[in-house]
């Protein structure tokens, strides 16, 4: 019982170290994507930063060298040099790929597992600390065999020689 006590805190501990991994690293976009327009050019990049490479899944479309993920920063920069907002570029994407494709999806009830995840593995690992405590607290008292003669004068005398202050 001990052991699966240690297995599910170290699952708790592993499931809440993943969801504070590290932020981005923001790698430069390849020189012929880059927009002259450095105004521009920053939108571009914060949209890309809130993009998921599809591909890769865990990088932004910014840091992803997939084809996909460049014909996305492609595409974002070709609606920015268009006149398009961020939000109706980011509609676009979302329209096209889904809500996956965002890093910080929108609560709604597709994604309301992804969001409530987090909440459901720490109430299990409280739940299954709790029924471990609870079956130690209420385990069977452990049941010992009434002592021979022998055993019990021997006992007295252990205990007689403790209480009279000898070793």
């Amino acid at each position: 019982m001990r052991r699966f006590a240690i297995a599910l805190t170290l699952a708790a501990g592993l499931a809440l170290g993943m969801g504070a991994a590290a932020p981005p690293a923001f790698a430069a976009p390849h020189p012929d994507e880059i927009l002259e327009d450095p105004d521009l050019e920053r939108r571009a990049r914060d949209l890309s930063a809130n993009l998921r490479c599809l591909v890769c899944q865990n990088q932004s479309i910014d840091d992803s060298d997939a084809p996909l993920a460049r014909d996305l920063r492609l595409l974002v920069r070709e609606r920015l040099v268009d006149g398009y907002s961020d939000q109706e570029i980011e509609d676009f994407v979302v329209a096209r790929y889904g809500d996956f494709v965002l890093f910080t999806p929108p609560f709604n009830a597709s994604t309301m597992l992804l969001w409530g995840s987090p909440v459901l593995v720490l109430g299990a690992g409280a739940l299954g600390l709790f029924l471990v405590i609870r079956r130690r607290r209420h385990a069977a008292p452990v049941v010992t065999a009434d002592l021979t003669p022998e055993e019990r004068a021997a006992l007295e005398r252990i205990l007689g020689d403790t209480s009279s202050g000898k070793s």
